[in-house]
């Protein structure tokens, strides 16, 4: 007990010589020497600035709230830096290792009780000056407002607010913030393309201003080393790595403020327990919430899992980085570094054994570097207690590291952990799909051709079919969605220009739209009635193709047109749709995809059934998981199907429609019943009561000409049935 209090406390202690992170930009005071307020009062003074459209107070408001925010996270990582220096906080020497003054049971609990006053009265002490009386207690916010700044929402308000005060460029700052970790936020992505046509606004005002700065050097370090300049790179790659081990300590300090230990405290209240029971409780908590931070120095903005093995792939890329340009003590460190995190890892071996041979005698003092040492020493020591908690005091804790060693690991828990590994849904590996000859018969029943299977198209999952509509089913489509456009019932994005290209205009039409619009007359019936006829058509093949023993349903089914404007198509760089998966954010830079919202994470296969090809460009085309390297392309005909499963194996994109309307039905099928489009059973009831009304019509009209009476079974059904409907529709409203 004695060995573990004493660990626990010298983690108390903060690495000596730690780098603090910059103040974020755009966050500058706007009360000189005023101390901050709280930032929920501010917030929520902001918000109804904005509804009652004052403009000017609601931005000073919201940006007032984020420099408060911001004040507390520094007061607390320096208030514990300076706290933990000051000699009248120190710990006793007998917890730091030294030998025992005094003998006997308890001997170590007033020494430890009276440093950890000093250190709660430095700390109290150092807040008030620094935030007002009151402290940082008067600042506490809770989970809501929490996830409110986490998801950058102020940024969205301020932009808006921004417009409106006609400071585009700040507009644009903003906007750009809140898009950067809402990537796929629709209404944002409009605005951004607005923002981009603004000749008025400066190309460096689309700058993020809340992501730290270690990104852009980590990203900029990894483009030099692609184009093998080392030297310019290493200095990058540095940048990267002291800027994510200064923001974890930023994080960690965080974790000792009250706020962020709220959710847990009200979690377990009313659970029994005394004084060690409950410092055990928070010191527990304290130490989860620490270790994330490790993950969240990992996160890229925007995205919900971190970059795997942040730290060790940096490592990595700095040996050999110093390798090239001739700096072989320094790519020691490095290498050895990684074998902190790996020790079996045979290619960081092997680069160790060229690297000391080129040395030739190994340099006094040559070793791993000192902050990953630091960092590493830290890390296990708190896993150690964590898991010891797992084991003997039945806490949870998910071990955000791959490369933590299995024998730090109790072995009572390895076998569940184990499990719990195995269970992680994106590990999954779809389903093998059978040899061409199985299909074949099936196929030709339907009167599809299979022109490239997944080998032919380089991927896996993936099919090319045509035949599925014919010359005139295809005209009937086409002029569906040209009615529904002249209507003005755009569902899918208004007719407006595309969210994803300035230089295009996108229409959408869902089927339930359809059946609306044929109802009333707008469009024709049997054009919406085809709509729903093609896409179940397109379901079964898919099934049949992709998935024989399990039933796929239709989870989303658009009809999509993407138009060329005229005059803005020269020089144009850009695509009709971006590359992407269906359901995982896709991220280029590793190769990964993360199926998680906001992605439709529930999306098994997808599929586009082209109707026409008279315009110019807006192929389809496949990517490797870089987004770069196109694997595969396809050009869109009439009755035309790719079909392919939606997940990180398949990154695909439009070409830019450079001349022209393409149109094509998008469908998105689903494994899991819960998904299955409602809209599509409700515009099918739709179509049915329409056609049951008009039989019921051309029913009577002849009656009314046959003088004989109706039966009076036929009449009883004919009663019921409309006396049902009528009740279902009330159950529904």
């Amino acid at each position: 007990m004695l060995r573990l209090l004493r660990l626990l406390l010298l983690l108390l202690l903060p690495p000596p010589g730690s780098p603090e992170p910059p103040e974020p930009p755009g966050l500058a005071q706007l009360l000189p020497g005023a101390p901050p307020q709280a930032p929920d009062l501010l917030y929520a003074d902001g918000l109804r600035a904005y509804s009652a459209g004052a403009w000017a107070p609601a931005v000073a408001l919201l940006r007032e709230a984020l420099r408060s925010r911001a004040a507390l996270g520094r007061t607390r990582r320096d208030c514990g830096a300076s706290c933990a220096a000051e000699s009248g906080a120190a710990l006793p020497a007998q917890l730091l290792g030294a030998p025992p003054p005094v003998s006997g049971p308890g001997a170590w609990e007033p020494l430890l009780l009276r440093a950890t006053l000093r250190r709660a009265e430095c700390l109290t002490q150092c807040a008030a000056r620094r935030l007002g009386p009151g402290g940082a207690a008067r600042l506490r916010v809770g989970s809501a407002l929490r996830d409110a700044f986490r998801r950058r929402e102020p940024y969205n308000y301020l932009q808006r607010a921004y417009y409106q005060l006609k400071k585009l460029d700040l507009a644009a700052s903003a906007a750009h913030t809140f898009f950067v970790a809402n990537p796929t936020h629709l209404q944002m992505r409009e605005d951004m393309a607005k923002y981009r046509r603004m000749s008025a606004i400066r190309p460096q005002s689309f700058r993020d201003l809340v992501t730290p700065l270690y990104w852009a050097a980590y990203d900029t370090g990894l483009e030099l080393l692609e184009k093998r300049e080392a030297a310019l790179a290493l200095p990058k790659l540095e940048e990267a790595l002291q800027g994510s081990l200064a923001h974890m300590e930023s994080c960690r300090a965080v974790c000792e403020g009250p706020e962020e230990q709220q959710g847990a405290e009200e979690e377990e209240e009313g659970t029994q327990g005394g004084l060690y029971e409950a410092i055990a409780g928070h010191w527990i908590r304290l130490l989860q919430c620490r270790q994330h931070c490790v993950a969240e120095a990992a996160t890229r903005p925007g995205r919900s899992f971190p970059v795997q093995d942040f730290l060790p792939s940096l490592l990595r890329r700095l040996h050999e980085a110093y390798a090239q340009v001739g700096n072989v003590s320094q790519a020691v460190e490095n290498v050895l570094g990684v074998l902190l995190f790996y020790p079996e890892d045979e290619s960081a071996k092997k680069a160790l054994n060229q690297y000391q041979t080129q040395l030739g005698e190994p340099g006094p003092g040559l070793g791993p570097r000192e902050d990953i040492q630091r960092f590493i020493h830290r890390s296990l020591g708190e896993k150690r207690q964590l898991y010891y908690a797992m084991e003997h005091l039945g806490t949870s804790f998910k071990d955000p590291d791959a490369w933590t060693p299995e024998a730090l690991i109790p072995k009572a828990l390895r076998g569940k952990l184990r499990e719990d590994q195995e269970k992680q849904p994106w590990d999954q590996e779809p389903p093998q799909q059978k040899p061409l000859t199985y299909w074949k018969d099936a196929l030709l029943m339907e009167g599809v051709t299979l022109t490239q299977d997944a080998q032919q198209l380089n991927g896996s999952e993936r099919a090319v079919l045509d035949g599925l509509l014919t010359p005139a089913e295809c005209g009937v489509l086409l002029q569906l969605a040209k009615d529904a456009a002249e209507a003005g019932a755009r569902s899918g994005y208004r007719g407006r220009r595309s969210p994803h290209s300035p230089h295009e205009r996108f229409e959408g039409l869902t089927v339930l739209k359809a059946a609306q619009l044929a109802r009333a007359g707008t469009v024709g019936r049997p054009g919406a009635k085809l709509l729903l006829e093609v896409s179940e058509r397109v379901r079964t093949l898919t099934q049949a193709y992709f998935s024989p023993e399990r039933p796929l349903h239709l989870s989303f089914t658009h009809l999509v047109c993407r138009s060329a404007i005229d005059g803005e198509q020269e020089q144009r760089m850009d695509l009709s749709h971006p590359v992407h998966a269906d359901n995982c954010v896709l991220d280029p830079d590793t190769g990964e995809c993360w199926r998680e919202p906001p992605a439709y994470t529930y999306r098994d296969y997808s599929g586009l059934l082209y109707l026409n090809d008279d315009f110019k460009g807006g192929d389809l085309f496949f990517t490797q998981p870089n987004a770069l390297t196109v694997t595969a392309q396809v050009r869109p005909r009439c009755g035309r199907l790719v079909a392919f499963s939606s997940g990180g194996e398949n990154p695909h994109g439009v070409w830019a429609v450079t001349r022209g309307r393409r149109c094509a039905l998008a469908l998105w099928h689903t494994w899991a019943p819960e998904h299955r489009e409602q809209e599509w059973t409700e515009a099918k009831e739709l179509l049915q009561e329409e056609e049951e009304e008009e039989e019921e019509e051309e029913e009577e009209e002849i009656l009314s000409r046959d003088p004989s009476p109706e039966p009076p079974s036929r009449k009883l059904q004919r009663v019921q049935d409309k006396a049902g409907k009528s009740l279902r529709a009330r159950e529904e409203l």
